[in-house]
């Protein structure tokens, strides 16, 4: 369950009637976000083009280098994303900007006021307000991410997309994605790959990376039988990052820079963004756009290096790390990656360099999963609760461990030796950081 508070009271009256509304178990499917829908007069069926992006790691970015790029070509661009970091208003962008609250407690309002007697979830009718606003507001184009799987996810009601794709494939969500289906596939990765496909759409490109061979065979069935254009990373496109970002598919080959974005990662991420457009036919971006689009992107809370604020030290004041030589100039990094995908990337990302971990996890996610694949690099532990959610305690780490109450006594406990510090493990987490550091999402 998402939670989301705002200082506006017209939203906030509209978010308490969201909090009560929850997935009921064992209910899958797309029947009530259609009805749904169908009672909003259809707003999916009235949309500008749109980019549709599945994954278990990575989609978000992928998105938001496809945003990037597009504004940078002078296009208009609507965003659907999850979760949303500190405010709810971070999960519907129209037009380049976060939508405004007066707006958004009249959207929500109109959804929650259509939905009485279907018991839609909380996902359903964030979908179907950002719908309603995409669909009421002027735009060239909609960058639309996938929230769970793909297959029964809200936001597979969109039936002609420009481009889908689907970025790096993981498991994760375990209790959703891999529950046993007559008819689905039993290995977890083919299981994973079969539920992120599901947003194949006939005559649609589907473009996705390479993948292990149970995954690749389950994405290539998807689209074969919906009737999409499958454009497989290594087949029909490919790309190489060293001291650039060279890109190359049927129609020539690009030199583009490698993103800001920090993580070997993110520039596959950016390359998935530009097979994606150029493997459609209706929407039109430079090579040059691409360039400036890749070096723009930005996407908190994902390695992201935070900047001084009352939390870090530094300009703003705030919490001291320590009170040695090098309070205020200690790396301090973020990162919402909770699965063993994330804990590998941010393992490449730091490349041996010791660094102090603190981690705060949900109570349905592994420790293990980040702290396994760093455990050489990591000088030390500190557990911390991930505010107004179940987490796990320090008994459920293994290696040597602290705990703190919240991040700025972790961080204050930590000796002034300099490293730099890692505060991962959820995205909610990495949100009360960004809250507390003043850094909000714009």
């Amino acid at each position: 369950m998402d939670f989301a508070r705002s200082d506006n009271p017209a939203v906030q009256q509209q978010l308490d009637r969201l909090a009560q509304l929850s997935l009921p178990q064992g209910r899958f499917g797309l029947d009530i976000i259609r009805q749904l829908l169908g009672r909003l007069g259809n707003p999916h069926e009235h949309l500008p083009p749109v980019f549709h992006v599945a994954g278990t790691n990575g989609k978000g970015s992928t998105c938001a280098f496809l945003r990037a790029m597009l504004e940078a070509d002078g296009k208009k661009v609507h965003m659907a994303t999850s979760p949303h970091l500190v405010r709810y208003n971070e999960r519907i962008r129209i037009a380049g900007n976060l939508i405004d609250d007066a707006l958004l407690a009249s959207l929500l309002a109109e959804v929650l006021d259509a939905s009485d007697g279907l018991a839609p979830s909380f996902f359903e009718v964030t979908i179907a307000a950002s719908f309603l606003a995409f669909a009421r507001h002027p735009a060239d184009v909609c960058v639309i991410e996938v929230g769970l799987g793909g297959r029964f996810d809200a936001t597979n009601v969109l039936e002609h997309p420009a481009a889908c794709g689907i970025a790096a494939l993981g498991i994760d969500h375990e209790r959703f994605l891999l529950a046993p289906e007559e008819g689905a596939p039993q290995a977890p990765l083919a299981r994973i790959a079969f539920e992120k496909a599901g947003i194949a759409k006939q005559g649609c490109s589907l473009v996705t990376f390479n993948y292990p061979l149970e995954a690749e065979l389950e994405i290539e069935r998807a689209a074969l039988a919906a009737g999409a254009l499958l454009a497989m990373r290594g087949r029909d496109w490919d790309m190489s990052s060293i001291a650039a970002l060279e890109y190359r598919d049927q129609h020539g080959e690009l030199t583009l820079p490698l993103p800001t974005m920090a993580g070997p990662h993110q520039a596959q991420n950016a390359a998935l963004a530009v097979a994606m457009l150029r493997h459609q036919d209706f929407v039109t971006v430079s090579a040059d756009s691409m360039a400036r689009g890749i070096r723009s992107a930005v996407w908190p809370a994902r390695l992201q290096r935070l900047g001084a604020g009352p939390l870090t030290g530094g300009p703003l004041g705030g919490v001291p790390l320590s009170g040695g030589p090098t309070n205020g100039v200690r790396e301090i990094w973020l990162d919402g990656g909770h699965n063993p995908d994330a804990g590998q990337a941010l393992k490449r990302h730091f490349d041996g360099q010791h660094l102090h971990l603190i981690i705060g996890m949900l109570a349905n996610k592994d420790p293990a999963s980040i702290i396994e694949p760093m455990s050489a690099q990591l000088a030390s532990i500190t557990i911390v609760p991930v505010p107004g959610h179940d987490s796990h305690g320090p008994d459920a780490f293994t290696a040597a461990t602290s705990s703190a109450p919240d991040v700025p006594a972790a961080l204050a406990a930590l000796p002034d030796d300099g490293l730099p510090v890692l505060i991962a493990g959820s995205l909610y987490l990495g949100g009360e950081v960004l809250r507390l550091n003043n850094e909000i999402p714009v």
